[in-house]
């Protein structure tokens, strides 16, 4: 039987990884756009809405276990002046927009702090709601983390495509067609475990450091 708190944990779960996929998906779509191709507008994936970039199945597993996927944002590398630019920095545009949710969840939770600090107002629910924006800023960081590991079809490979020849990038695409297999043997093997553990963990230290500093002027 599940504990109650584990069945909480999971419902609270459910709009916090709809926000993360949402926006995540949303702003590839939006710089694509910007840098000249209509895909993403043409296909509907310029919308916050989440049924727009749900893959149900990828969600679900999100939720449950920590690893899943959205439905990805069709893109036109043709559309851009400089291809491997573009791609990179479409790429970089969802794990950034993960990094900025996350550091706004806890610059949220300093101001109810300081406001309960100097009021009283909150004081009774600034635990719960420190802990629902710390599980909201973890959960976006994980997705960062995630997603800039250079493994196609992860951004991360879209990325380190500015640091490879034109030859090599386009062999690193190529294993695409095997590499999902590897993201899921990786995943059971609990590899992504160390590495996203570390990443959010230096992630959230800055953040938390940055936040703390805020507090300090006030406090």
């Amino acid at each position: 039987m599940f504990s109650a708190s584990y069945i909480i944990n999971k419902i609270i779960m459910i709009p916090i990884v709809l926000i993360a996929l949402t926006v995540h998906e949303f702003c590839h779509g939006l710089v694509s756009d910007k840098l000249g191709d209509p895909t993403p507008r043409m296909t509907g994936r310029l919308s916050l809405n989440p049924l727009a970039h749900l893959d149900p199945m990828g969600a679900i597993l999100m939720i449950l276990t920590g690893f899943g996927w959205a439905k990805p944002v069709q893109i036109d590398a043709r559309y851009y002046k400089n291809p491997k630019t573009g791609m990179a920095v479409t790429a970089a545009a969802g794990p950034l927009s993960n990094l900025v949710l996350a550091f706004a969840a806890m610059l949220i939770y300093t101001v109810f702090f300081i406001i309960s600090y100097k009021t009283g107002l909150f004081a009774s629910s600034i635990n719960t709601i420190g802990s629902i924006l710390f599980l909201f800023a973890r959960t976006n960081l994980c997705f960062l983390v995630f997603n800039i590991i250079p493994i196609p079809p992860l951004d991360g490979s879209r990325v380190m495509g500015l640091f490879l020849s034109t030859s090599a990038y386009f062999k690193l695409q190529q294993f695409e067609r095997y590499s999902f297999l590897l993201i899921i043997l990786l995943s059971f093997a609990g590899v992504f475990d160390r590495i996203i553990g570390t990443g959010v963990g230096i992630a959230l230290t800055g953040i938390l450091h940055v936040c703390q500093s805020i507090a300090n002027l006030f406090v």
